[in-house]
């Protein structure tokens, strides 16, 4: 029986130039965010997407460094709904009250093992809760994040 191949990138579900448009826009509106980061989250967003359209049924949320990169994606609209016909639905962002912003544990394995059925592996660094404490759009916490702190970033990703 063959093993599945699974990417580490879902790049290629967007042209590089639209790709590069979206990670521009993560750094213009997460102060602090340097491009190798923005790329990641980026990357992680398109990944969510693509699970969430294969996933019906099952509530999947992104955590809040992904969704930094969900919200560049939708923001360019042409683009978000290009990429949603490629990966076989429509995928709607239901913003949720205060009440319901809990990214727990649960919910963001479910989401992970969701982007593993959908033939990608999760960048773990970017779904845990080190990341979201640590990665705040305009409230970096650069002596946590780098040395010197000029930018927030995250550790390399595992190949």
């Amino acid at each position: 029986m063959a093993t599945p191949t699974v990417a580490t990138t879902a790049r290629h579900l967007l042209s590089d130039e639209g790709f590069a448009r979206v990670v521009h826009l993560v750094q213009r509106d997460n102060d602090g965010i340097d491009e190798p980061l923005a790329v990641r989250i980026v990357d992680e967003a398109l990944k969510f997407v693509a699970a969430a359209a294969q996933s019906t049924g099952r509530h999947l949320r992104p955590s809040k460094t992904v969704d930094m990169g969900w919200h560049a994606l939708i923001l360019h609209t042409t683009m978000y709904r290009e990429l949603c016909a490629v990966v076989g639905r429509f995928v709607d962002h239901r913003p949720e009250g205060p009440e319901t912003l809990r990214r727990d544990a649960d919910t963001l394995d479910r989401t992970m093992d969701a982007i593993r059925e959908a033939g990608y592996e999760p960048d773990a660094y970017l779904w845990g809760p080190l990341a979201d404490t640590e990665i705040h759009a305009g409230d970096c916490m650069h002596s946590e994040c780098t040395e010197g702190g000029s930018s927030c970033a995250a550790p390399p990703a595992v190949a």
